[in-house]
């Protein structure tokens, strides 16, 4: 399931959103990335929902994750707005658990997600991930990373892999899944935890863009690398589809999904 913000004129959070994917189909025979974008989330006009999620193993997770994990924060949203960050933390298990108690067994994802919302005066973005999607914020032209990677070849994560019974080869937990965190995985759910890394930053003037995207980006550009590449753009549509065009011609195997907000 996969929701629209709208064209960039309705737009009431943002100033705009453009959203890029391609299958890859060099490389996959299918697609397990899905993407939200809900503008005015709650019914809040300055507030925008965005995520991108990048399935693995089957649809099964990343559609349920997709079509219920905002719902889940919303829920948590609308009953208390001060603390996001328990709010990921609470949505993101909520959805981790109904994943499973939906028999979703052996398929996963990983996710970022973002909030834009205003606070008074006062812009902030709300990101909260587990895995290797990334949420990459311009900075008076600069790249800061807003997301942490939960990955097998992560020292922390490894340590807590195996003080939870389990073990890493070749930077994978028991030598299958590369990503330490997931949503779904039931399977695995003994190592491969759903608890979110949570950011909370205040918006400056300086702050152009925001760029969402699955390791299919990344694994072949560098955080600076994509602003650069993205710099002497306008539109967010054009934006993401260069990046996406990037990430395929520099052979990346995996699906591809990017999503650039313009702030």
């Amino acid at each position: 399931m996969q929701e629209t913000a709208g064209p960039a004129s309705t737009l009431t959070s943002v100033k705009a959103v453009g959203v890029a994917q391609d299958r890859n189909a060099r490389f996959r025979r299918t697609m397990e990335d899905a993407h939200v974008s809900i503008d005015g989330f709650n019914g809040e006009r300055d507030t925008g929902y965005f995520g991108i999620y990048d399935g693995h193993g089957g649809r099964g997770a990343v559609d349920y994750v997709a079509k219920h994990l905002h719902e889940n924060f919303l829920a948590v949203y609308k009953s208390d707005s001060s603390k996001i960050p328990e709010a990921w933390k609470t949505a993101y298990n909520q959805t981790d658990t109904q994943i499973a108690a939906n028999k979703i067994m052996y398929s996963g994802t990983t996710t970022v997600t973002a909030l834009i919302r205003k606070k008074g005066d006062e812009r902030w973005l709300h990101v909260a991930n587990v895995g290797d999607a990334r949420a990459v914020l311009c900075r008076n032209g600069t790249a800061q990373r807003l997301t942490y990677e939960h990955k097998g070849s992560d020292e922390e994560e490894a340590k807590r892999i195996v003080q939870c019974g389990g073990f890493i080869v070749m930077n994978r937990v028991n030598g299958i899944l590369a990503v330490t965190r997931s949503l779904g995985d039931c399977a695995m759910k003994d190592y491969v935890v759903g608890d979110p890394h949570t950011v909370d930053i205040k918006l400056e003037p300086t702050d152009n863009h925001l760029i969402l995207a699955c390791d299919g980006l990344w694994d072949v550009c560098t955080d600076q690398e994509a602003l650069e590449l993205i710099a002497s753009e306008k539109d967010a549509e054009t934006m993401s589809k260069k990046l996406l065009i990037h990430a395929l011609k520099n052979g990346t195997t995996d699906n591809v999904s990017v999503m650039v907000i313009i702030l």
